[in-house]
């Protein structure tokens, strides 16, 4: 859906994409980033002044947090164990974070490149809190496109 000139959106709602399956419960992304290396070129210019110029260099490889509620759905366990256990070729997956407005629509994607899990983490356990509980997986990827 395309935005009117100077509109923003909202991001509705986040949804994690990987191997065709659709995860919309993602309450919260954090971490999520485009990163380069900074090259420093330092040189005298031509009337023999100090200068230094800023070059762009290799792309950086990233992490994103994606944090959901805690549920009975076992998928991201099973992503965290094939790593785990150093099966690397099904670990390693092309996959993206989706924001979604309001209605529904996809407005924005941040494919993700070889990204495979670095950690699951839940929250914290107590007896008598009423607060929800969570799982926050962390991924670990080596490059992001933007679509």
């Amino acid at each position: 859906m395309a935005l009117p000139d100077l509109d923003t959106s909202v991001g509705a709602y986040f949804g994690l994409e990987f191997d065709g399956v659709v995860i919309k419960q993602i309450t919260e992304v954090s971490g999520l980033k485009m990163e380069q290396d900074v090259i420093e070129l330092k040189q005298n210019t031509a009337d023999g002044k100090y200068a230094i110029k800023k070059l762009p260099g290799r792309p950086k490889a990233g992490e994103v947090s994606v944090t959901r509620g805690l549920t009975d759905n076992n998928s991201f366990e099973k992503w965290v164990k094939d790593s785990r256990f150093g099966k690397m070729v099904g670990a390693r997956r092309g996959g993206a974070i989706i924001v979604y407005d309001y209605e529904g629509v996809a407005i924005k994607r941040y494919k993700l490149v070889n990204a495979w899990p670095k950690a699951l983490e839940i929250s914290t356990l107590k007896a008598g809190d009423t607060s929800v509980l969570t799982e926050k997986l962390t991924i670990t990827y080596e490059s992001m496109e933007v679509e």
